[in-house]
């Protein structure tokens, strides 16, 4: 593949997702840094690593795996914010972006799988 994963579009917003997830789990509760500030950090930063590793892969097939790997810390993220949420925990304010972003990211992954599978 040519170019680098910085370029692709779907890395760039997972970073953003998870620059959001830090800013939003910063004022979680100090009784949930080892609980759920910790799950959705780990999982928020896993997409954009996950999307780099693959894109370094030898095959395709790998990638695909990878991307799959994405997608699933991705739906991780998607259910932590809706328990966030349930819990109180975090601003709208802080919390709507983060779940949109999460979405966009959703949606691109699922463009990109598709994308890469109809190629091989």
């Amino acid at each position: 593949m040519a170019g680098s994963f910085r370029d692709l579009a779907v890395w760039q917003r997972s970073v953003g997702l998870a620059l959001a997830i830090y800013k939003l789990t910063s004022a979680f509760p100090e009784s949930e840094r080892f609980g759920l500030v910790s799950q959705l950090r780990r999982a928020a930063v896993s997409i954009p690593s996950n999307i780099a590793e693959g894109y370094g892969r030898s095959s395709k097939g790998e990638y695909v795996q990878f991307l799959g790997h994405a997608r699933g810390s991705n739906f991780e993220v998607e259910t932590q914010l809706v328990i966030a949420r349930a819990l109180g925990f975090g601003s709208k304010q802080a919390i709507e972006p983060a779940e949109g972003l999460c979405h966009e990211v959703g949606r691109m992954l699922g463009g990109v799988l598709r994308s890469v599978r109809a190629k091989s």
